[in-house]
C-alpha cells in the first residue's frame, strides 16, 4: 500500500489541489443556491458510481467478483440520478447523504492513518483529514436547518484545509519514494 501511495504521490497532490479549488469556489460565490449544490453533488454522486461500476468489473478474477464495490457505485448512480431529478425533494436526503459520505470517509482515512503509522511519518495529516470529514458529518446531522449557506461555507472551508493536508501528504509520499522503492527491493 505505501508504495502504491508514494508511486502515486502527485494524485494526491492533485485532489489536494482540486479540494482547496473547490473551497475557494464556495467562499469566492457565496450566492450559490441550493439548487446548484445539490445538481453538483448529483453529478458528482453520478459519476463516481460510474467509476466504481467500471472498477469492480475490471478487478474482477475468475471465482470472485467485488460485489460490494459493484453495488456501492450502482448506489451512488441512483442517488446521483434521484438528486438531479428531483431536487426539491432531496435537499434534506441530501444533508443527510453528505453527513454519512463525511463520516463515512473520515472513519477510512482515519483507519488507513492508524495502519500506515508503522510505515510513515506523519502519517497525522491523514488522520487529521478523516477527523475534519468526521466533525464536518457530525455537525451536519446536529444542525440540519443551519441553512445552504452555511453549509456551503462548512464544505468549503473543510475542502480547503482537507486539501491543505492533502497535498502535505502527497509531497511527503513524494520524498519518501526512493526509500520505500530501495526498501520493497531488498525485501525481493
Amino acid at each position: 500500500m505505501l508504495m502504491t501511495l508514494a508511486r502515486n504521490w502527485w494524485a494526491i497532490v492533485l485532489r489536494g489541489i482540486c479540494a482547496v479549488l473547490f473551497g475557494v469556489a464556495a467562499f469566492a460565490w457565496p450566492g450559490l443556491t441550493l439548487a446548484v449544490l445539490i445538481f453538483v453533488y448529483g453529478a458528482y454522486a453520478f459519476v463516481d458510481g460510474i467509476f466504481a461500476v467500471i472498477a469492480a468489473v475490471a478487478a474482477r478474477q475468475p471465482g470472485r467478483f467485488p460485489w460490494g464495490l459493484l453495488l456501492a457505485g450502482l448506489a451512488a448512480i441512483g442517488v446521483g440520478v434521484l438528486t438531479i431529478a428531483l431536487p426539491g425533494l432531496t435537499a434534506l436526503a441530501l444533508l443527510y447523504l453528505i453527513a454519512a459520505w463525511a463520516i463515512m470517509r473520515g472513519i477510512f482515512e482515519v483507519i488507513a492513518a492508524i495502519h500506515l503509522r508503522k510505515e510513515i511519518d506523519h502519517e497525522w495529516l491523514l488522520a487529521a483529514s478523516g477527523a475534519l470529514s468526521i466533525l464536518l458529518g457530525i455537525f451536519l446531522v446536529v444542525s440540519p436547518g443551519a441553512g445552504a449557506l452555511a453549509l456551503l461555507w462548512a464544505i468549503g472551508g473543510m475542502a480547503i484545509v482537507v486539501g491543505l493536508l492533502m497535498i502535505g501528504l502527497g509531497f511527503r509520499l513524494k520524498g519518501m519514494r526512493d526509500r520505500v522503492a530501495q526498501r520493497v527491493s531488498r525485501v525481493r
